[in-house]
């Protein structure tokens, strides 16, 4: 590098902001910021996403796992009837609950967090 940049000093002392006359400013001067324009979404209707219905976790040293065999009982964090957290692409969603619709499971949304879709468009 040149040894000119190295050199540079800064002196705090040279700084006059009593030069800076911002009253005398008029609003016309002033530019203001562009509208925020829509942008057409639809785009990402097609995207696919994974949606994880987790029903519970639990830390467990990888000993205890090892013991664990077939009549084994893993205790979960959550309660029964507890709202089951939804994730989609590993980031929670929301809160749901199991259905069952046409033989198959199915989840029913009790909450959809205002984080989750905040985001979504900006």
């Amino acid at each position: 590098m040149s040894d000119a940049l190295d050199n540079v000093n800064f002196d705090s002392d040279e700084l006059n902001f009593d030069d800076f006359h911002l009253e005398d400013l008029d609003a016309d001067s002033v530019v203001e910021a562009p509208a925020k324009v829509e942008r057409d979404l639809s785009f990402f209707k097609n995207i696919p996403v994974t949606v994880t219905l987790e029903v519970a976790s639990k830390e467990i040293a990888l000993g205890d796992l090892m013991q664990a065999g077939e009549g084994s009982v893993i205790e979960l964090d959550k309660l029964n009837g507890e709202p089951l957290d939804v994730k989609v692409n590993g980031s929670l969603l929301g809160h749901a609950e199991v259905v069952v619709v046409n033989d198959k499971y199915g989840l029913r949304l009790i909450d959809v967090l205002d984080s989750a879709l905040s985001s979504v468009g900006q």
